[in-house]
């Protein structure tokens, strides 16, 4: 191996030790996460116990309350009056609450007068870690939508805080299939002038609709810009709470891209985007609400807040956006709502940009990502579970199919590793004779690859090839809705990981406990590096860093780096590394049954090879 071979495989080495320090969990996080775990789980379930619907589905049974939670509630009730001068609003501030319940097949969303909007927001088909219906909304004292405006008092003026008169009958409406309900609030300031929010649901989607009519609004409202937003918290879903909410954000997508508001630490931000706008939203790791403005939009505001240490499970990650829009030449704004999982189907019938929230890559390769999450990758899942139902062998059977993608480049890789083996000897000799002249060593070595055909870099520029598909691949299967809670084996939830080891002290950056398929993984890449030799096998030149040794070493690293990573991230891995041994054991055995016969001249002749000695 010569010198620039060398500087090659060690440039690839710190990127790829680069990239894994950056996406490895803080030593921090995972010291603090198991201690804090047991007191967090009893707090963090009897919370979500508290915020499940007040409607009772069949999977729970309801108690009577105690006097205290009376004595509380009614303590809440009473001190919804304002906590700041709304002028003429003032009047429509007292609190007087109604709850309209809808149910349909996908969800079930309770609205209250109170800001005229959901105050609870249920998925009926999908569950938290432990096994409680996903309720979206954090705060449910008043409506999770409100529109703000400027009054002609110079009043900033919130609706969630205002009571609006019900234009329905209040009560539970259950949607069939097929079937749609329009559910009316209205807000009136005088005879002619009033606020109409009219919801509109269907039976077999998580997408709705809200016209907002301005009728007569003019006197009152200072301008004619209002924001239509998005005010509560997204709830956590996962049993990793740090790692959920660490995946929370608000986005906006304009002008054809997308930008994204993230606090990294404990504070506030906010920013504004001047535009058009397509949608805004905010996120968890798996679920999502959109606003998507229909009618006329001129900025978007984005604002998040970490309140706490964002290592710790109990700190809220709270986001908000907004969509202001202009009411002077149309009084009714129409806004498309959705509210459910980040399924790419779903949002792809909302917006056909809707799923680039989800991470699937770094920026440079989105270009190549993109296509191939969403015409190869999902269709392949969608598919497939059409006849298998179990998402581990799935994942097998696409391990497969990479994998045959992947094999010309996979077999030139393997086919030239097994090369430089196979010359290692003759490498050797030149390394011991030239030992004292480096520039010699260097020259006859790369006689000796074109002698033989061989190119040094046949195995490095092929895997770098691979790249992008594997990258997207390992962001992909760590935020896709596909796997979550689908279970193989002995893991129970696929985009979680799959611990079967407890260990009885922590080790820096693993944690206390080992997953299944990340120690499976880690070995098969280890048995591959022993059956291609190291990368290279042999000894590395005169003065250059052993390479064979560095190899070895990587398979211990992903260890570290993907144990608290989803276990079907690491079953995709090990189904990769499990072919690719196999693939590079085939390779060998051609290799070794049909050695390259070097000619080697001396003095303007030819020096017959080995076999041919052997023959006389």
């Amino acid at each position: 191996m010569d010198r620039n071979t060398v500087t090659g495989l060690l440039l690839i080495f710190v990127i790829t030790i680069a990239w894994a320090w950056s996406t490895m969990p803080s030593q921090e996080e995972l010291e603090r996460r198991e201690a804090e775990r047991i007191a967090a789980q009893d707090s963090i379930a009897a919370i979500q116990a508290q915020q499940q619907p007040g409607i009772e589905d069949a999977d729970t049974v309801g108690t009577e309350p105690t006097e205290r939670e009376v004595e509380i509630s009614e303590q809440e009730e009473t001190t919804q009056t304002p906590a700041r001068a709304l002028g003429t609003f003032a009047a429509a501030s007292i609190s007087d609450t109604l709850t309209t319940v809808v149910r349909t097949p996908l969800y079930e969303i309770e609205l209250s007068n109170v800001g005229a909007g959901p105050v609870k927001y249920t998925l009926l088909e999908h569950r938290t870690w432990d096994q409680f219906n996903v309720q979206m909304l954090t705060d449910t004292l008043r409506s999770a939508y409100s529109l703000g405006f400027l009054s002609h008092q110079n009043y900033n003026i919130e609706t969630n805080e205002l009571v609006f008169e019900p234009l329905h009958e209040t009560g539970i409406f259950e949607l069939a299939d097929d079937e749609s309900i329009n559910i009316g609030y209205r807000l009136a300031l005088d005879d002619d002038s009033e606020i109409r929010f009219t919801y509109t649901f269907h039976s077999g989607q998580y997408a709705y609709s809200i016209d907002v009519e301005l009728v007569n609004m003019e006197s009152y409202i200072s301008g004619t810009n209002v924001d239509f937003g998005w005010t509560s918290a997204l709830n956590l879903t996962e049993r990793d709470f740090v790692q959920d909410a660490q995946n929370s954000s608000a986005n906006v997508f304009l002008g054809g891209s997308m930008e994204k508001l993230q606090i990294g630490e404990e504070g506030t931000g906010e920013q504004r985007f001047n535009g058009t706008i397509d949608w805004v939203m905010t996120k968890t790791r798996f679920f999502g609400q959109y606003i998507k403005p229909v009618t006329h939009s001129n900025a978007a505001i984005l604002s998040g807040e970490v309140d706490g240490d964002p290592s710790l499970p109990g700190t809220i990650h709270r986001y908000q956006v907004a969509v202001q829009s202009s009411f002077a030449q149309n009084p009714t704004l129409t806004y498309e709502l959705y509210a459910g999982p980040l399924r790419y189907y779903d949002l792809r019938d909302f917006h056909e940009n809707a799923y680039d929230v989800i991470e699937i890559g770094y920026a440079l390769i989105r270009w190549f990502a993109d296509p191939l999450v969403r015409y190869l990758v999902i269709p392949f899942f969608a598919f497939g579970s059409l006849f298998i139902n179990n998402y581990g062998v799935l994942i097998i059977l696409f391990g497969v199919i990479i994998k045959l993608i992947l094999f010309p480049l996979t077999q030139k890789s393997f086919k030239s590793m097994a090369a430089m083996k196979e010359l290692q000897p003759q490498m050797k000799e030149i390394q011991e004779k030239y030992k004292d002249d480096p520039q010699k060593q260097q020259k006859e070595t790369i006689a000796l690859y074109k002698r033989a055909k061989v190119n040094p870099l046949g195995g490095c520029l092929p895997m770098l090839l691979q790249f992008p598909i594997l990258i997207t691949l390992f962001f992909f299967f760590q935020n896709s809705m596909l796997i979550r809670q689908q279970s193989f084996l002995w893991a129970s939830d696929l985009s979680a990981p799959d611990y079967i080891l407890d260990l009885p002290f922590t080790i820096p950056f693993l944690g206390d406990q080992i997953a299944g398929f990340v120690l499976l993984m880690s070995a098969a890449m280890f048995l591959q590096t022993k059956v291609s030799g190291g990368m290279s096998g042999g000894a590395a030149p005169s003065g250059g860093p052993n390479m064979k040794a560095f190899t070895y070493i990587i398979p211990f690293i992903l260890l570290f780096v993907f144990n608290n990573f989803a276990s079907g991230l690491s079953l995709y891995y090990l189904v990769y590394n499990v072919l690719s041994v196999a693939q590079q054991a085939i390779i060998n055995k051609q290799m070794s049954n049909k050695k390259p016969e070097l000619e080697v001249e001396e003095k303007g002749k030819k020096r017959p090879s080995k076999k041919a000695k052997k023959k006389k």
